[in-house]
C-alpha cells in the first residue's frame, strides 16, 4: 500500500474583502457550524488517511498556531511554514519546497469544499505517473468558471492547458483549488514569472509551465460543492449549507445563553454566545463569545462580538 501524501493548506491571505472579519482572523479560522474551515479541511484529509499536515501561515498566523497547536487534538501532526510576503499561490507553494519530501494534496484554506472520492487523486497520480492531478467540479455556471480557472483535458483526463479567468469557456471543467503535487512540479514553479496584472505568481501559470515541459497533468472530477469565502454573505451562505448537509435546523455551541423567549430558524450560535432577549433570530451566524444585545428581530446577519454585519441574499459559487 502506496505511503498517503502530505496534507497542505495554505492559510497566509489577508481576506481583507470579509469586513470586519479580516482584522480578527486569517479567512481559514472563519466558522463554519462553529469549527473553522481548516478543521473540515483537515478532516477530508484524514478520511483519505492524511496524518502529516503543512500549513503555510502569514496574516495573523499565531491565531491559527493557538488554534492548531501541533495537530494532536485533530488526529494529525501539523508542522507550519511562514510566507512572509503574499506574493500568489505559485509563491507560497515555492515555500514548502525545504520541507516536501513526497507528494502532496495542497488545499486554498478559504474554500469549504465538498468533494468525493478525493483519494482518487492519488491513485489517479500512481496510475499515469502524473506530476499534477487538478480537482475539478462540472460546473453548470459559466460565471462561476470566469471566476476561477478552466481545465482542458483531453478523452482520458489528460490536461492540455489551464486557463485563469477564462473569457471562452469551452467545457463546463472548474478548476477547484484542490492540487496533489509530486516535487517535480517545484521546477515548474521556479520558472514561474510574477504576472503584470496582479503582480503575483500565479498557480495557473505553474501548471501551464509543466505541461509546456512534458510533465503529465490529469484532472480528476472530485468535487460535488465549493464555496470561496469571500465577502461576509458567502460566510452566511457556507454556515446555511453546511447546517443543512448535516440535517440540523439550528447548531448552538457549547456555553451557549439563549434566552428562553427567542425563537432560533435556521441558525448557528457560537460557544458561548449570549442572546439576551425574546427574539426571533433567523438564517443568522453568531461568533463564539458574541454578544446579541439587540431588542429587534434579526435575519439574515453576522453577530459579531457586539456588531451586527448584515448581509444580501447570499449566492453560491
Amino acid at each position: 500500500m502506496s505511503v498517503p501524501p502530505l496534507g497542505v493548506i495554505l492559510s497566509a491571505g489577508k481576506g481583507s474583502r470579509i469586513d470586519p472579519f479580516h482584522l480578527h482572523f486569517p479567512k481559514p479560522m472563519l466558522p463554519i457550524c462553529n469549527r473553522p474551515i481548516l478543521e473540515h479541511q483537515i478532516e477530508q484529509m484524514k478520511e483519505i488517511g492524511i496524518r502529516e499536515v503543512i500549513v503555510v501561515v502569514g496574516h495573523l498566523k499565531d491565531a491559527i498556531r493557538a488554534h492548531l497547536g501541533d495537530g494532536s487534538r485533530l488526529g494529525v501532526e501539523i508542522r507550519y511554514v511562514e510566507q512572509q510576503q503574499t506574493l500568489g499561490i505559485a509563491h507560497a507553494v515555492m515555500q514548502l519546497e525545504p520541507h516536501v519530501d513526497r507528494p502532496f494534496l495542497l488545499y486554498l484554506g478559504d474554500i469549504l469544499y465538498v468533494p468525493r472520492d478525493l483519494g482518487s487523486m492519488t491513485w489517479i497520480a500512481e496510475r499515469e505517473e502524473a506530476t499534477i492531478v487538478l480537482a475539478a467540479k462540472r460546473e453548470p455556471s459559466r460565471e462561476a468558471i470566469a471566476k476561477n480557472f478552466l481545465v482542458d483535458a483531453d478523452a482520458t483526463g489528460r490536461v492540455r492547458r489551464v486557463v485563469e479567468k477564462p473569457r471562452y469557456i469551452v467545457n463546463d471543467l472548474k478548476g477547484c483549488g484542490i492540487y496533489h503535487f509530486r516535487p517535480e512540479f517545484f521546477d515548474a514553479v521556479r520558472q514561474t514569472p510574477r504576472t503584470a496584472l496582479r503582480d503575483e505568481y500565479e498557480i495557473t501559470n505553474s501548471i501551464q509551465i509543466a505541461i509546456d515541459l512534458g510533465q503529465r497533468v490529469f484532472v480528476a472530477t472530485v468535487v460535488e460543492w465549493d464555496l470561496n469565502i469571500t465577502f461576509a454573505r458567502d460566510l452566511l451562505e457556507g454556515n446555511r449549507f453546511w447546517r443543512e448537509r448535516e440535517g440540523r435546523d439550528n447548531v448552538v455551541g457549547e456555553g451557549a445563553q439563549v434566552h428562553p423567549g427567542a425563537r432560533l430558524s435556521g441558525c448557528v450560535i457560537g460557544e458561548r454566545a449570549r442572546v439576551l432577549h425574546p427574539i426571533a433570530l433567523e438564517n443568522v451566524v453568531a461568533f463564539h463569545d458574541a454578544v446579541v444585545s439587540s431588542r429587534e428581530d434579526l435575519r439574515d446577519c453576522l453577530l459579531f462580538r457586539e456588531d451586527v454585519v448584515r448581509c444580501l441574499p447570499a449566492r453560491s459559487s
